[in-house]
């Protein structure tokens, strides 16, 4: 008998006119009967549920932004209209004009789930493909299902039932305590199912390590402030927990620690070819051992259309605050705010976090164009205050910045040639963050919590990468606060981790600024203006529902002071 992971790649090979197994099939004529008496049609009908994974991290979800530029990360691209994102940064979010692609993606992609489950038995595979596609679904229906959770808390469990247009569908929701556990389940089926990793053409697919990183992040938000004691409306069991349970923690890190010691994850480290070099290079190899899970691409350059600079044909992105910037600390491991750490107003980008430049296109970054050379990007305004280039400060940015993070090297977004990555959704690094979080709050800062973290910033090419000895909790919970804002920056985390932690009220409520660099010959002067002033509502902690949904089920609740 073949291994479930060879078996199910030979299947999909014959299964998928392209190698990538997320390639949509025109299956327009056919019915659940003609589907699932093929056997290439049903594993086709799998693949199409993969094709939405990444989503609600898409890097122009809203269209001149992702979540980056909803939140204190990035300021959204300019746009005809009022976008989702340009409503978080202004606190005018409303039921009536936000994007319900949350709701409805992920809701169609649970009952697809549910149609698999119900036809699989029947579809003429060997069993063991079956259970592992089987493993698959359950992944899926728990990652919908964690998705919606974030958006907008406890959310209607509809369980395997497959509801029609007629059907008179309950709308009442489910409390939060409840879809964390049909999660939690839902993972524990996927991991007995499946393999911890994916080889060869099963790469890219769900696995046991997926669903064990899945368990791990959505026990950490739920023991977070947020839902675990500081819920914003206290009594509700559809926004939280009731009650706060420090063990809740204990749970957290115990679903980390079952990642890190499968012993089959590690962080890419390379600081020979360069410090922080691993931290860049992982994101440009489709197959690496960081991956815990990641949405598989075809070659693109999907990255770089979205965030390099106009000259390089870019531009549909989020452009990085002054804020995110001063988040990077030294290469000395120290923050740009200690006296110690040698940071110069006068020269701001010397002597960075190696994460730095991998992440933040800044003036005078060296960038690849379409003749295959690396030109500096010219960001400056002239002595007279003119703009020196279309990429400049008012002129292509509005923040004096573009993002850099997960870009390849190699590739222009106005280049002939594409790049292999693949875009992360779940990586070793948020891992070994998650596990220092939790075991911080509930242990404090033993040796474990310094370990764990100091993998992340010995990776980073710091120097020296420890963290000072004799953190107090509350100190080693800033530390860990500041790395996840630049480790995982512009991945799709920092939007929900300022509100799980219960701190947006101030970090979404600032004035965010950007950075004028003017040049007159070798005189160089930079000076922050303000870009955007930031409001936020105790409303936004969560996503209102659409209106259109709560209009035509009146049963289903509204998220407080919406």
């Amino acid at each position: 008998m073949l291994p479930v992971s060879l078996g199910l790649g030979i299947l999909l090979m014959g299964a998928c006119s392209k190698k990538n197994f997320l390639d949509q099939t025109e299956t327009t004529d056919l019915n659940e009967q003609t589907v699932f008496s093929d056997s290439a049609r049903t594993v086709e009908f799998l693949n199409n549920i993969y094709v939405d994974i990444g989503f609600s991290e898409n890097v122009t979800r809203f269209g001149n932004g992702g979540l980056d530029a909803a939140s204190d990360e990035s300021e959204p691209q300019k746009s005809a209209s009022v976008t989702t994102s340009v409503q978080f940064a202004t606190g005018t979010v409303n039921p009536a004009i936000i994007t319900g692609d949350a709701w409805n993606t992920c809701y169609a992609d649970v009952r697809r789930v549910n149609v698999l489950l119900k036809n699989l038995p029947k579809a003429p595979l060997p069993s063991y493909i079956r259970n592992a596609m089987a493993g698959e679904a359950h992944f899926l229906r728990a990652w919908y299902y964690a998705t919606l959770l974030k958006h907008y808390g406890g959310v209607p469990i509809v369980g395997d039932t497959i509801y029609s247009e007629t059907d008179k569908i309950s709308a009442v929701r489910n409390t939060y305590k409840e879809c964390v556990d049909y999660i939690l389940s839902e993972c524990d089926l996927a991991y007995g199912a499946l393999p911890l990793t994916r080889v060869r053409e099963d790469y890219g697919r769900a696995s046991g390590g997926a669903a064990l990183g899945l368990k791990s992040r959505v026990l950490l938000y739920a023991a977070s402030p947020l839902f675990n004691g500081g819920n914003i409306d206290p009594q509700n069991p559809l926004t939280g927990y009731t009650d706060n349970d420090p063990e809740r923690w204990k749970l957290a890190a115990d679903a980390a620690k079952a990642v890190m010691d499968a012993n089959v994850y590690s962080l890419y480290e390379d600081n020979t070819t360069a410090p922080g070099y691993g931290f860049y290079y992982v994101f440009t190899q489709r197959v690496n051992t960081e991956y815990l899970l990641a949405k598989m691409q075809s070659a693109n350059k999907e990255l770089e259309a979205a965030w390099q600079p106009p000259s390089r044909n870019g531009g549909t992105g989020g452009f990085p605050y002054q804020e995110t910037v001063d988040a990077f600390g030294m290469a000395n491991g120290l923050p740009i705010t200690d006296p110690a750490s040698g940071y110069d107003p006068q020269n701001p980008y010397a002597g960075r976090d190696p994460r730095f430049a991998y992440s933040i296109i800044r003036d005078q970054t060296l960038l690849i164009q379409n003749n295959n050379l690396k030109e500096a990007v010219n960001i400056y305004l002239t002595a007279d205050g003119k703009a020196s280039s279309q990429d400049a400060v008012h002129a292509g940015t509005p923040t004096g910045y573009y993002t850099n993070k997960m870009l390849d090297a190699n590739i222009a977004a106005n280049n002939i040639h594409n790049s292999a990555r693949c875009f992360p959704l779940i990586r070793y690094a948020e891992i070994l963050l998650n596990f220092a979080e939790a075991t911080n709050e509930h242990d404090g800062p033993e040796q474990a919590v310094y370990d764990a973290i100091n993998l992340v910033r010995r990776r980073a090419g710091l120097s020296p990468y420890e963290l000072p000895e004799g953190l107090s909790k509350d100190d080693m919970r800033k530390a860990i606060q500041a790395e996840r804002r630049v480790e995982l920056a512009f991945e799709g985390h920092r939007f929900w981790d300022v509100r799980r932690w219960k701190i947006a009220g101030t970090t979404e409520g600032l004035q965010m600024n950007g950075m004028e660099v003017r040049r007159d010959g070798n005189n160089v002067t930079y000076t922050i203006f303000p870009v955007r002033k930031h409001n936020f509502r105790d409303a936004m902690y969560f996503w209102a529902i659409p209106q259109s949904e709560t209009a035509k089920s009146p049963e289903l609740k509204q998220n407080p002071s919406w």
